[in-house]
């Protein structure tokens, strides 16, 4: 079963060392990698970069940068697969991206994931894994769930090698993507994201930017602990640990764990996974 953690670039030196610590805890559970999230626009280029150099030298798992296509030329791009292939990195994690709050981008036909795909295999070939989005509760701005399912299949049909999940807390909805994916012939690994509950008004907001949908007896259960942290996060461990049974036990792949850079939450529910899906003998 293939196992992932995400973080997102640290802004201090305190970060940073909190970071390493968290990532070579999280290295004894053997995954397959590390990604490293990119901020809109590029904003966080550098320290993305920077990132991933420490992950893959100073702990030793791959690493794979996220790359979008939201405010960035092509040559910055192609600028900077060749400084990530010369750093060792053989994985990408390719999105559309967004853009700085104010700031202008491409119109969105020619700005987006399928064409950044397109882009890293014509001017890289095959020397990345390349990894994209793919949404079991349809995209925000997908005009349907058929239109998003399209979307899907020109990123797989353009290069994509295999797909990470937006979060979700509905099985269901992973199942019945997996079912129409399948139906339209596509056959890429995808991998359920996860993210651990940690903070009710952190995930009510996350959630309503991405389009993730809190079911409404979740909703209401965690605003009920949200001044009792330990409660909360004891509910929370309980929920997404059912629900990661419930994706492995129905053929997931794997489990991809948005940690927003902390280790404990996700940590847990893995070895909650490990216990209750481990093989028989």
């Amino acid at each position: 079963m293939r196992l992932s953690f995400e973080f997102f670039p640290p802004r201090t030196k305190k970060g940073e060392a909190s970071l390493l610590a968290s990532a070579n805890a999280l290295k004894a559970e053997g995954p397959e990698f590390f990604s490293v999230t990119y901020g809109a626009g590029g904003s966080t280029r550098d320290g993305t970069r920077e990132t991933v150099s420490k992950l893959l030298t100073d702990v030793g798992v791959p690493a794979a940068p996220h790359l979008s296509i939201g405010n960035d030329n092509e040559e910055q791009i192609r600028t900077m697969l060749d400084d990530y292939k010369a750093r060792g990195v053989n994985r990408i994690v390719a999105l559309r991206g967004d853009v700085p709050s104010g700031a202008v981008a491409a119109p969105r036909h020619s700005s987006n994931a399928e064409s950044l795909v397109k882009l890293i295999r014509a001017h890289s070939g095959d020397a990345f894994h390349i990894e994209v989005a793919a949404y079991p509760e349809v995209h925000p701005d997908a005009a349907s769930a058929e239109a998003d399912l399209d979307f899907f299949a020109r990123k797989v049909d353009a290069g994509a090698d295999s797909a990470i999940t937006q979060y979700f807390f509905n099985p269901p909805a992973y199942f019945d993507f997996i079912e129409r994916a399948a139906a339209r012939g596509i056959g890429i690994p995808i991998v359920p994201g996860i993210m651990p509950i940690t903070n009710f008004e952190g995930l009510v907001r996350f959630s309503k930017n991405c389009g993730a949908d809190i079911p409404r007896w979740l909703g209401k259960r965690l605003e009920s602990l949200k001044d009792d942290p330990e409660g909360l996060l004891a509910f929370g461990n309980d929920v997404t640990s059912k629900v990661c049974e419930a994706l492995v036990q129905g053929g997931a792949p794997g489990i991809h764990f948005y940690t927003l850079n902390k280790t404990g939450p996700a940590l847990e529910v893995w070895h909650r996974l490990r216990t209750t899906c481990a093989p028989q003998a």
